[in-house]
């Protein structure tokens, strides 16, 4: 079985979101899928299988399957365009989060997404000691979304891992306005066994609907600060996103399974 690492969101190795992709003829037992996802230690381990002119894609971390995952999406497109269906211009998942479209625009993929609709929540005092700084705003969806006071905060926030476990919600984003970029962001998934995702599709779901309202504009650049960090590329438009990013291959390998 071939199995791809890919960098996402980023042009350069060692950067964005590393993704293992791995292509199959037919699915694998539950099992088998989440201890690859294990072995592989990454945020996000995707599987595809070919079903006459789509795909089929499930996402697992090394604390299960999920039902969306941007990064590992962008990599499985990258992939397809690189190795398997390299005339394609567009590739069509179909995932438990419903049809998804890559299209590919040279070396930039562009995704489309669903936007979450995110709900106000008060900042309470849990929120605060988990994140060691106090938001200024809080929505809630799937995930928790935090808007700090500045980018400043968003860089050097520790969190508190085992408090962010007790908070509402799946991950854990906080937000600011940058001076370079729209938006800076980081994320937290500790309920999902990792600590920090480099760089988050599916969070950006949730973050750039809170930040678009914001700053009063459809289109945003946003920036992931996390230590490896990444770039993507977004537009808000009738509860849609269109997500876009690029990718680098790290490493392709034969698992012997």
């Amino acid at each position: 079985m071939k199995c791809y690492i890919v960098d996402a969101f980023t042009k350069e190795l060692f950067k964005g979101n590393p993704a293992a992709v791995c292509i199959l003829d037919h699915w694998l037992p539950n099992g088998l899928m989440e201890q690859i996802a294990m072995e592989n230690s990454l945020s996000e381990t995707a599987f595809t299988v070919r079903e006459n002119d789509h795909w089929h894609l499930r996402w697992f971390t090394p604390g299960g399957e999920i039902d969306f995952c941007g990064h590992a999406t962008l990599g499985t497109a990258f992939v397809l365009a690189n190795f398997i269906d390299p005339a394609a211009s567009r590739y069509i998942f179909q995932t438990r989060n419903g049809k998804l479209t890559v299209t590919r625009n040279g070396d930039q993929f562009s995704m489309d997404f669903p936007a979450y609709t995110m709900k106000p929540i008060p900042v309470t005092e849990a929120v605060e000691k988990a994140l060691g700084v106090k938001p200024v705003e809080a929505y809630l969806a799937r995930d928790l979304v935090c808007v700090l006071a500045d980018e400043s905060q968003v860089i050097h926030c520790q969190p508190n891992l085992e408090k962010i476990k007790q908070l509402d919600g799946l991950l854990c984003h906080i937000t600011a306005i940058g001076t370079k970029y729209d938006t800076v962001s980081r994320s937290f998934a500790p309920k999902l066994s990792v600590a920090e995702d480099p760089v988050c599709g599916s969070g950006h779901c949730h973050i750039i609907p809170v930040m678009a309202s914001k700053l009063g504009k459809h289109d945003l650049i946003s920036y992931q600060a996390s230590k490896r960090g990444g770039e993507l590329y977004c537009h808000l438009e009738n509860g849609r996103i269109a997500m876009a990013g690029y990718a680098v291959l790290y490493a392709e390998s034969t698992l012997k399974i």
